[in-house]
């Protein structure tokens, strides 16, 4: 499994770990019951301690993207796409708030971050 982790992020890199592996399975990139690296393999291969690896598996298997299986791995939980939508849902919210601070940031009124909403909605 392919993950980038930027070492100069102040993101933790747990967390970049999690987005990036919840992020392929919403995408599909990561299908139901397909098996993760072990919590060793993956820390070797991203050389981090152990430990993160083992905090974003952890993370995951808490908001159901992941279930692990003690002797067997961790494995790709059943998609559950209600749960999904809402996690895109939540992320389509968050690019639309920062759009508004951007918005108002260089002076635009409500009015006019409206307007523009509406013109690129009927485009």
């Amino acid at each position: 499994m392919k993950l980038i982790i930027n070492n100069s992020s102040m993101q933790p890199i747990y967390e970049q770990i999690g987005i990036q592996i919840r992020t392929k399975i919403m995408e599909g990139e990561l299908s139901e019951d397909t098996m993760l690296p072990s919590v060793r393999t993956l820390a070797k291969d991203l050389r981090v301690s152990a430990l993160t690896v083992k905090k974003a598996y952890d993370a995951l298997e808490q908001e159901g993207f992941i279930v692990t299986v003690h002797g067997k791995g961790s494995f790709v939980a059943c998609a559950n796409q209600e749960f999904m939508l809402e996690e895109k849902k939540k992320e389509v919210e968050a690019d639309l708030e920062m759009a508004i601070r951007k918005g108002r940031s260089c002076g635009m009124s409500n009015q006019e971050i409206t307007e523009l909403f509406q013109i690129i909605l009927e485009d």
